[in-house]
C-alpha cells in the first residue's frame, strides 16, 4: 500500500478539540494557548508539539522509568496508526498532546478521512475551522484527504462550519448534520455546490431546511452539458416539516441520481411532490414517506413507475393508503424486499393477497394496527412469501392463533415476530417457538416465557 510509506506529519500548532473539565486543563488553563476558556463547553485548542525531551532531572528519570513500563510504545507505527483509526475526532487530538511520536503518528493523514463530532455543547463552528485550518497545512485552503463530517446533534454548529466545510472540503462525500436546527438553505447550497463528489447528505431534524439546490453562481458557471446536477444519491429528510411539493420538486430536478430518500413526517408532501419525484428520479431503491398524511392511492400509483427498482418501501401510519394503492405496488414492483404499512388502517386482506401472490421474494412486512387484516390475510402470506424473515402484526385485532401457525409451518426462516396486544393463546406461540427455532418473539402474553 503507497500510503504506508507516506510521512507523518510533524509542524506545530495542530487543531485540538479538548473539553475544559479533562486532565490536563484546568480552571480555563493549560500548558497550551487556548482559543477560547469558555466554561462548561468543548472548545477548540492550538498549541505547539510536546518537547523532545524535559529538561528536570527528576522528571527525566520519571519520563525514563515509565517509557520502560509502557508497552505501548513498543509498537510500530503503522500498528499505532490502526489503533489510532478507531478513536473519534476529541480523543484522537487529546493523543496528539502525549509525545513527539504520537503527535506525528496522531496527524497522519490516514486518519482524518473522516471528522465526528458529537454533543449539544461543543463550539462545533469554531473547531471545524481549526481542524480543517491544521490539515490544510500542507495543501493551501484544500482538505483532500477529508471524505467523510459528521455533526449529528451539534446544536450549535450555523451556517459559518457548514461554509468552512464547503470552502475546504472539495473532496467530500458523505455529510451528516441531523438534528443541527441553525442551518439554512443557503448554506446547504454552498456544500452541495462547491463539493462536487458529495453522495451521502443527512439533514433529518434541520426544521430550515426546505430544498437541495445549486447556489446560483454554481448554476451559472455550470456548462449546458453537465446539466447542473448534483451528485448526491442518499438523502434523509425526516422531519424537514416545512418541505413541501415545490422543494421536492426542486430536488428531484436536481438530484436525479437519488437511490436512497427519506421523508419521514415530511407532512406537507403530497401525491403531486411524488409525481415530480418519479419524473426525475428513475433510480430509487429506498424510499420512505412513513406520516405523510397526504399521500393516497394516487400518490401509490406514482411511486410504482419505479417497477422493479424499488426494494424499499415505507408508507407508515399514511392514513389515506387502501387496498388499491397496494395493488399498485404489488402488480409493478415485484422485486419489493421491505414494506412497512403499520396504521394504514384501509388496507384489508385482499390487499396483503395481492402483495403476497406478486412480491413472493418479500423478506421483511409490517402491518400492524391494519385491524382488517385477518387469518386469511396470514394465509396468503404463508402460502407464497417462503422467504419471509420479519414479521410484525402489532395490534392486528382479527389475528388469532391459527394464522400464527399456519405461517410458522411455512415460514421457517422467520427471524422475529411481533405480535403484541394479538388475542393468541400461549399454545399458538409455542407452536411458532418449534418451528422457527431462530425466531424472537415480542408479546404480551404473560403466561408465555
Amino acid at each position: 500500500d503507497s500510503d504506508l510509506s507516506m510521512r507523518t506529519l510533524s509542524t506545530p500548532s495542530p487543531a485540538l478539540i479538548f473539553p475544559p473539565n479533562s486532565p490536563g486543563f484546568q480552571n480555563g488553563r493549560g500548558s497550551s494557548t487556548s482559543s477560547s476558556s469558555v466554561t462548561g463547553e468543548t472548545v477548540a485548542m492550538v498549541h505547539s508539539p510536546p518537547p523532545t525531551r524535559l529538561t528536570h532531572p527528576l522528571i527525566r528519570l520519571a519520563s525514563k522509568h515509565q517509557k520502560e513500563q509502557a508497552n505501548i510504545d513498543r509498537l510500530p507505527d503503522h500498528a499505532m496508526v490502526q489503533i489510532f483509526s478507531f478513536l473519534p475526532t476529541n480523543q484522537l487530538c487529546r493523543c496528539a498532546r502525549v509525545c513527539r511520536r504520537w503527535y506525528n503518528l496522531a496527524w497522519d493523514p490516514r486518519l482524518w478521512r473522516t471528522i465526528r463530532l458529537t454533543g449539544e455543547t461543543i463550539n462545533v463552528d469554531r473547531a471545524l475551522k481549526v481542524l480543517t485550518r491544521r490539515l490544510c497545512q500542507d495543501t493551501p485552503n484544500v482538505c483532500l484527504m477529508l471524505e467523510t463530517v459528521i455533526v449529528s446533534g451539534c446544536r450549535r454548529l450555523t451556517d459559518r462550519g457548514l461554509y468552512t466545510i464547503a470552502q475546504c472540503c472539495p473532496e467530500l462525500r458523505r455529510l451528516e448534520v441531523s438534528g443541527c436546527y441553525n442551518i439554512s438553505n443557503e448554506a446547504v447550497f454552498d456544500v452541495v455546490s462547491l463539493c462536487p463528489n458529495l453522495e451521502h447528505l443527512d439533514v433529518s431534524g434541520c426544521s430550515k431546511v426546505t430544498c437541495i439546490s445549486l447556489t446560483r453562481e454554481a448554476s451559472i458557471k455550470l456548462s449546458p452539458l453537465h446539466g447542473k446536477q448534483i451528485s448526491i444519491r442518499y438523502l434523509d429528510m425526516t422531519d424537514c416539516f416545512v418541505l413541501e411539493d415545490e422543494g421536492l420538486h426542486t430536488i428531484a430536478a436536481h438530484c436525479t441520481q437519488l437511490t436512497h430518500l427519506y421523508l419521514r413526517r415530511c407532512v406537507r408532501i403530497t401525491d403531486e411532490g411524488l409525481r415530480y419525484l418519479m419524473i426525475y428520479c428513475t433510480s430509487i431503491k429506498e424510499l420512505s414517506v412513513s406520516d405523510c398524511r397526504f399521500v393516497s392511492d394516487f400518490g401509490m400509483r406514482e411511486i410504482a413507475k419505479l417497477e422493479s427498482r424499488l426494494r424499499y418501501l415505507s408508507i407508515a401510519h399514511c392514513g389515506r393508503i387502501t387496498d388499491v394503492g397496494i395493488r399498485y405496488i404489488a402488480k409493478y414492483c415485484s422485486k419489493l424486499r421491505y414494506l412497512n404499512a403499520r396504521g394504514c388502517e384501509g388496507i384489508t386482506d385482499h390487499g396483503v393477497e395481492y402483495l403476497a401472490k406478486n412480491c413472493t421474494k418479500l423478506k421483511s412486512l409490517d402491518i400492524g394496527k391494519c385491524p382488517l387484516v385477518s387469518d386469511t390475510g396470514l394465509e396468503f402470506l404463508a402460502l407464497n412469501c417462503f422467504n419471509l424473515k420479519r414479521l410484525s402484526l402489532k395490534s392486528c385485532e382479527s389475528i388469532t392463533g391459527q394464522g400464527l401457525q399456519i405461517v410458522a409451518a411455512n415460514c421457517f426462516d422467520l427471524q422475529m415476530l411481533n405480535v403484541q396486544d394479538c388475542d393468541v393463546s400461549v399454545d399458538a406461540l409455542r407452536f411458532v417457538k418449534r418451528h422457527c427455532k431462530r425466531c424472537i418473539i415480542e408479546h404480551t402474553n404473560p403466561a408465555f416465557f
